[in-house]
């Protein structure tokens, strides 16, 4: 398995691996393949593929606001799970922000995701049940 940087031409495989893995995503809005393409231009992307041979079997998506990262849309192939991928992945993403400044790194998990909150739970991130998130839209879909 090798980490690679993501390119746009990863698009459909990531997002195969995105529903596979049961992950909600915006297809229409913030997720689609210009807004993704945008995000990529900018200093702020660290968006990381896992490959087994030329099968792309991993994706994290880190974003940073210049003083927090962020871990975003961790996925592992369904047959690749328990063999360290995601471990790989958010090592990586967490090295790269490291390198940029950043000292925090948070992620969003959502209540019913069990998977991801124990995934996490063992790379060291703790669980903050007082904090609520509220979010904008100014876009349906996004």
């Amino acid at each position: 398995m090798r980490i690679r940087d993501f390119r746009i031409e990863d698009y459909d495989a990531v997002i195969d691996l995105w529903t596979d893995a049961g992950l909600p995503f915006r297809p229409e809005g913030r997720d689609r393949r210009e807004a993704i393409a945008r995000e990529l231009q900018g200093a702020q992307a660290v968006f990381l593929v896992a490959e087994d041979g030329e099968r792309i079997v991993g994706v994290v998506f880190g974003t940073h606001d210049g003083r927090k990262g962020w871990v975003n849309r961790l996925a592992v192939a369904a047959d690749c799970r328990r063999r360290g991928v995601a471990k790989a992945l958010v090592g990586e993403v967490e090295a790269r922000l490291r390198g940029l400044g950043i000292v925090i790194v948070a992620c969003l998990i959502e209540d019913e995701n069990a998977i991801s909150q124990t995934a996490f739970a063992r790379l060291g991130y703790a669980r903050h049940p007082e904090i609520l998130y509220h979010a904008k839209r100014f876009v349906s879909g996004a």
